[in-house]
């Protein structure tokens, strides 16, 4: 139980602080909110490593935890929806077995800016912030497969260690 709890809480530790990095060094490609995702490279690490609930915990946690420390109450719930939206889809692509960690990661990338973007329709009361679609779902895209790559060198070491 102590180790399970361990590795639990180096999980939110380490997503926790790609959190950070990613607020402190934002990518500079002149458009807002285009992130990394490394804070998600952990979840897709955890929806391998451990109860799709565990997970779940683990991406929660991290969320709220960013959002308190160097966020807004918007920010959190932006990530919520985008983070929410992107687990559900990457724990029914992992499930189904049709694809790889980097076709997860993907699905996942582009979910989560999908969940976000819906959040600022409603938010905003407008359907113009689809003009926004094609950029993230390219960016979501990109970053998922960089972070999929990361994510298929790193679980067999790290099943080694379980």
């Amino acid at each position: 139980m102590k180790r399970k709890t361990a590795l639990y809480g180096l999980l939110v530790a380490l997503a926790f602080i790609f959190s950070y990095i990613e607020v402190l060094v934002p990518i500079p490609v002149g458009i807002p909110g285009i992130k990394l995702g490394l804070a998600n490279g952990v979840t897709l690490t955890a929806l391998y490593l451990l109860r799709p609930a565990d997970a779940l915990a683990v991406s929660v946690l991290r969320i709220l935890l960013a959002g308190l420390t160097f966020g807004s109450p918007m920010t959190m719930l932006y990530s919520l929806c985008g983070g929410l939206l992107s687990f559900a889809v990457m724990w029914l692509c992992r499930r189904s077995d049709r694809f790889s960690v980097v076709g997860v990661s993907i699905a996942g990338g582009v979910s989560h800016n999908i969940g976000q973007l819906a959040l600022a329709a409603v938010v905003l009361a407008t359907p113009a912030v689809a003009w926004y679609a094609p950029v993230l779902l390219v960016t979501g895209t990109v970053t998922g497969a960089l972070i999929g790559l990361v994510c298929r060198l790193l679980l067999p070491r790290l099943e080694k260690l379980r």
